[in-house]
């Protein structure tokens, strides 16, 4: 497994012991970035984020994380609340602070006028014998340009950093930026849900998802056959992770120890023997 990248230096404390926290549970539970889209609705680039502390995971990915590694989500949530404070007031303080010193500059620039000359006035001109020069047609020059181009600036830069600050508040870091939740291409990419009731059918074990078939499922196969095998091998005390359908790592980690505890060969593939030892 490739080394995880170093948090940035300048991430504040609480964000760094959640971001921490989180690469923990991914790496103990050998998820992968695309195996973390597939069962969260987050996307893969959006969880580099969130593991690599360059954007704070929404609470919805938290508890999306928790949940499909059988973690706690209390002590996480509690972290991502103190860090979600501090990381918008990190995020809007810079820009807070330019538009200050920008309202500061144009204050002391506008308050910098040229002084008039003192002293006696210059003698009129002697009176001149040539024609008088017609007027200029056109435009007369500004009488204060440099004022103008002063103020001009300003209420750009103004204006600027304004609709930064506004585009910074609507980060998609605050929902589900690849993946949204109106969607229709996100509904149809949302792994299903299932529900165990597992019960006694012909001195057999079921948990009424697949009608009993025993067919043959391999790590990376999804659908109710997958979901059959989780809720039988959480009935027999060994977690699978979420009832998903998805055999992913922690599917194939929870079939080897029941193999390995009822005797059979440790494939980590459910095949009719598999099946049988797990009906009972």
């Amino acid at each position: 497994m490739p080394r995880a990248k170093a948090l940035p230096a300048e991430l504040d404390p609480t964000a760094r012991q959640l971001a921490t926290r989180l690469r923990r549970l991914k790496d103990h539970s050998e998820l992968t970035m695309r195996h973390l889209a597939a069962k969260t609705g987050y996307s893969a680039k959006s969880w580099e984020r969130y593991l690599g502390g360059t954007s704070l995971p929404p609470r919805a990915a938290v508890e999306a994380l928790a949940r499909i590694t059988g973690a706690d989500p209390v002590p996480l949530l509690a972290l991502h609340e103190i860090a979600a404070d501090t990381w918008e007031s990190r995020r809007t303080k810079p820009v807070e602070q330019s538009l200050a010193t920008t309202r500061n500059n144009t204050a002391e620039e506008e308050q910098e006028q040229p002084e008039k000359p003192t002293g006696p006035r210059p003698a009129p001109p002697a009176p001149s014998t040539a024609p008088p020069t017609p007027p200029a047609t056109g435009p007369a020059p500004a009488r204060f340009p440099h004022m103008a181009l002063t103020a001009g600036l300003a209420a750009l830069s103004v204006s600027l950093l304004a609709a930064l600050l506004l585009v910074l508040r609507l980060d998609e870091d605050g929902a589900p930026a690849a993946v949204p939740a109106a969607s229709p291409t996100t509904m149809a990419s949302a792994p299903p849900s299932y529900t165990c009731r597992i019960t006694r059918v012909d001195g057999h074990w079921s948990a009424g998802i697949n009608d009993g078939r025993d067919t043959e499922i391999v790590y990376g196969a999804t659908g109710t056959d997958v979901a059959e095998a989780q809720c039988l091998l959480r009935r027999a005390g060994i977690s699978p992770g979420g009832i998903d359908g998805m055999f992913g790592p922690l599917t194939l980690r929870a079939v080897k120890t029941f193999q390995e505890r009822a005797g059979l060969v440790v494939d980590g593939m459910l095949g009719p023997r598999s099946w049988k030892a797990l009906r009972g």
